[in-house]
């Protein structure tokens, strides 16, 4: 937190711009309630030590912290905005999709599944980075992307490890895979964005942009921007495949991926 120059803030770069309030704090609020989901995947873990430990010491930690840099971000760019009270009012209804009952039963898949949302949440930041040209926005912006790309890392390790020991299939993970990608448009930030919109007072009061408007808006900014040869990188990293038949099925899986997130 302190290496990032909040004080430098060119609030004029950014304080008119109605999509990126909206992308801006709803990240803020979902970052923030990144604990409960932390402590639900340390207990799906609990008979693997390490990764148990590393859920709780450093993914928990970390997310927390991008919570708490982009909130103090939003803060001093839209200081009259409401954030506690906003927060408070997603996070009553944000809680209750946070349950161990949700996360994958098979718990090599549902390491598959962390890679898939690790691989989102480095896009999306690195779209909303693009989306900008305020210096310190895309500063901190870019220690948060470099942050999940490590958390994408230490999720397909883990998954390697617990493949080592006790395999599943290739069909098993690709299904594990296209499961959460298309969940991918359901997700969190859809729950945070609803609130944002509920709670902004007189902020782009006069947009007469409805809640629908707002998150197709949203949607599309980042859907279109998303940078799909780095997402499929990723992506294709848990299948474990030889590096020659990964380089042949990255187009296709290309195409399907940009697809299944088309607006």
């Amino acid at each position: 937190m302190d290496d990032i120059p909040f004080e430098r803030i060119e609030r004029r770069a950014i304080e008119g711009n109605e999509d990126l309030f909206y992308l801006l704090m709803s990240a803020s609020f979902v970052e923030t309630g990144s604990d409960t989901y932390a402590a639900n995947l340390a207990e799906h873990y609990r008979d693997y030590p390490e990764i148990a430990a590393w859920l709780q010491e450093r993914w928990e930690s970390e997310e927390l912290q991008h919570g708490a840099a982009l909130r103090r971000y939003v803060e001093a760019v839209w200081p009259d905005f409401p954030w506690q009270e906003a927060y408070d009012s997603f996070f009553g209804e944000y809680s209750k999709l946070c349950t161990v009952e949700e996360l994958h039963e098979d718990r090599h898949l549902e390491m598959v599944a962390r890679c898939v949302v690790e691989t989102g949440t480095t896009a999306y930041y690195h779209t909303l980075r693009e989306l900008s040209d305020e210096p310190v926005l895309r500063e901190l912006l870019g220690n948060i992307r470099n942050d999940e790309v490590g958390h994408f890392k230490h999720f397909l390790k883990y998954f390697k490890q617990l493949q080592e020991t006790s395999p599943v299939s290739r069909a098993k993970i690709a299904g594990a895979l296209y499961a959460r990608l298309k969940e991918l448009r359901e997700s969190d930030s859809d729950v945070a964005l609803r609130h944002v919109y509920a709670h902004r007072g007189r902020h782009f009061s006069e947009s007469r942009h409805s809640f629908a408007d707002i998150a197709q808006r949203a949607y599309q900014l980042v859907s279109t921007q998303l940078p799909a040869d780095l997402a499929v990188r990723m992506l294709l990293k848990p299948l474990l495949l030889p590096p020659r038949i990964e380089g042949y099925l990255h187009a296709p899986i290309a195409r399907f991926a940009t697809r299944v997130m088309a607006p």
